[in-house]
């Protein structure tokens, strides 16, 4: 079913998006959202169901990953799903403006914003460019795990997309108002490259 035709509640959008990552797993992809007609439709306006952080690797495309189409998916994304100003206030308008039921962070496996921190921890040094920021927020999240015994590459990108999710639950307050009156679920998961399913990292407002 095209995710614009999923009743308008957090869990039922959850439910459809494990759907058509597992139509991606199992190979049995249907066409969604693509056609010409509908691509016209979309120039009025747009009613995604879900809005998505993710990684920009170029191996964990948003759509292909869960099997949705034009019009489906509000996407920000950046090296390692790092929040700044900038994405912070995309997801605000997104929230504030969109109507959609679900947020979705999503990092993934073999992440290099992630090795390139568990380098830095394991005492390589930091980049002294412009790509310094991303190391260091990724770090602080590696960090949280290392200090609770958890030292694999996986632990540090399952910690990383947990510690973005309370993040933005923290500091985007559209996020944390309606999650409270129950029309928004927020969703951390973890993209496995090795056999394309996702992997739930941490749950709020849907099960």
């Amino acid at each position: 079913m095209p995710l614009r035709h999923v009743p308008q509640d957090p869990q039922k959008v959850w439910e459809a998006l494990q759907e058509g990552n597992q139509r991606l797993v199992t190979g049995n992809l249907i066409a969604v959202n693509q056609d010409a007609k509908l691509r016209a439709g979309l120039t009025q306006g747009q009613d995604p169901r879900v809005i998505v952080l993710s990684c920009s690797d170029s191996r964990a495309p948003i759509e292909h990953v869960f099997n949705i189409g034009f019009g489906d998916a509000f996407v920000i994304r950046t090296a390692g799903h790092i929040l700044d100003n900038a994405v912070l206030a995309s997801l605000d308008y997104a929230l504030e403006n969109l109507q959609a039921n679900l947020l979705v962070v999503m990092g993934h496996q073999s992440c290099g914003a992630v090795a390139a921190a568990s380098g830095f921890l394991a005492g390589g040094e930091l980049p002294k460019g412009l790509q310094r920021p991303i190391i260091e927020k990724v770090a602080a999240s590696a960090m949280v795990a290392k200090r609770e015994g958890r030292d694999e590459t996986a632990d540090f990108e399952r910690e990383h997309t947990a510690q973005t999710v309370s993040q933005i639950v923290s500091d985007v307050p559209a996020a944390r108002r309606l999650l409270d009156e129950g029309t928004l679920g927020v969703v951390g998961l973890r993209y496995l490259l090795e056999d394309s399913s996702v992997e739930t990292v941490v749950l709020h407002g849907v099960q």
